[in-house]
């Protein structure tokens, strides 16, 4: 009887569009390892294989059973993550991995589902007030104690897809000055590596005067203007500190590309070049299914995995590279209309976060490949080469939609 109440109330366009993305995922994955050696595509065709038993897991398991053992799974992946500093392998740099014969699994990508279990297990206590310093701080915790252990591995890209959840607790009560206070951050932090302390915190100045002036007379407070001026300008005089001494080599490198103080076409920002050149060719409509040159000639490193994007815009052009991306924004979409509509704030909060962490991983991922953003190693979600990011986000979504379809079961 469960069974067919699934089968009957799965959402079954959510699983259409997972369905579209991760076929077109493999065509481009196809043509961008073609005339590899290693079989890589044969290897993502094994992979995908694997998540329809998977998903059959995923959904034959009652759906009580992730909320009643969320905290389980979330302190096992804690473990994993761990784990890693003992048992990983290293590749290129990174511990991240775990060797299983010739596969290897990374288990940070299972980690944001069992942070997102996590999480929405401890909003959805009736007693939980995020309104409350202790409880924003447990919550935080939850969502900072995975970055604890995979920053470390190096993986800073993975790292920061954690920040989204950010997000989610604001959308369950979390005060807006979280929000606004990490956007501020970001933003004198961008500003001070283009422009002198001097004028950021000149023009910090004019902009806590305007909203000095125009709030309301009982609003303001001459006094915290004062101090928040004062950590801003305590902010931008570390900025430089952090970026030469925190910062790795290779980090700096990529600001700079980015922000156009260093151009370095043959080195750092090699990848990003080519990239851009790749699906600038593609024109329109592309130069058709495993027509691309750049593609073919192995001119972008990493196509196959960070950089897949770069097929879809050479090989089918603008045309494609917009229905990849709006069958993205339709299951971002439609998953935030699910999360919406569900009858317990557990499912409501985990469909939120899987919203996010789906979010994240698109933007950045595009965003990077068109070089407006650091390049930094995160995958596009169903696209990119590799069987833990595909089982994980995998595992990710289909939980909700196990979630979504139990539903008609619950009070």
């Amino acid at each position: 009887m469960k069974n067919q109440s699934v089968k009957n109330n799965i959402d079954w366009i959510s699983v259409f569009i997972y369905i579209a993305l991760v076929t077109l995922g493999w065509l481009n994955i196809y043509s961008s390892s073609l005339l590899s050696t290693d079989g890589t595509y044969q290897k993502q065709l094994i992979f995908i294989c694997c998540t329809i038993p998977l998903i059959f897991v995923v959904l034959f398991v009652d759906g009580k059973f992730y909320e009643k053992y969320a905290s389980i799974i979330f302190g096992v992946s804690l473990l994993s993550l761990a784990g890693l500093f003992l048992f990983g392998k290293t590749i290129a740099g990174q511990r991240c991995w775990y060797a299983i014969g010739s596969f290897t699994l990374q288990p940070s990508e299972f980690a944001k589902a069992a942070t997102s279990l996590a999480l929405a297990k401890y909003l959805s206590d009736t007693q939980i007030n995020l309104k409350e310093t202790n409880r924003q701080i447990q919550a935080l915790a939850i969502m900072l104690l995975p970055v604890i252990l995979i920053l470390p591995q190096p993986d800073p890209g993975s790292a920061l897809i954690y920040s989204v959840f950010i997000l989610v607790l604001y959308r369950e009560g979390l005060p807006s000055w979280y929000v606004w206070t990490a956007f501020i951050t970001i933003v004198l932090f961008v500003l001070t590596l283009v422009l002198e302390p001097y004028v950021v915190i000149g023009i910090a100045f004019i902009v806590l005067a305007i909203i000095h002036f125009k709030g309301r007379v009982v609003d303001r407070n001459l006094l915290l203007s004062a101090i928040l001026l004062a950590l801003m300008s305590g902010f931008v005089f570390s900025v430089d500190y952090v970026f030469d001494n925190v910062f790795k080599q290779h980090h700096r490198d990529r600001f700079n590309i980015l922000l156009g103080k260093t151009v370095d076409m043959k080195g750092i920002g090699y990848n990003t070049n080519q990239s851009e050149i790749a699906i600038g060719s593609g024109g329109w409509i592309g130069k058709g299914f495993l027509e691309g040159t750049q593609t073919k000639g192995g001119f972008v490193p990493e196509q196959h995995t960070d950089y897949i994007f770069t097929t879809v815009g050479e090989e089918w052009g603008f045309a494609g590279s917009l229905t990849v991306v709006a069958l993205f924004v339709g299951l971002l979409l439609r998953v935030i209309y699910l999360a919406e509509r569900q009858k317990t704030k557990f499912s409501r909060v985990y469909g939120y976060c899987v919203a996010g962490i789906l979010f994240i991983h698109f933007f950045v991922n595009i965003a990077m490949v068109i070089g407006i953003f650091p390049t930094i190693g995160v995958p596009l979600p169903f696209f990119s080469y590799g069987g833990s990011g595909l089982w994980g986000f995998t595992i990710l979504l289909f939980i909700f939609l196990k979630m979504d379809a139990n539903k008609v079961n619950e009070w």
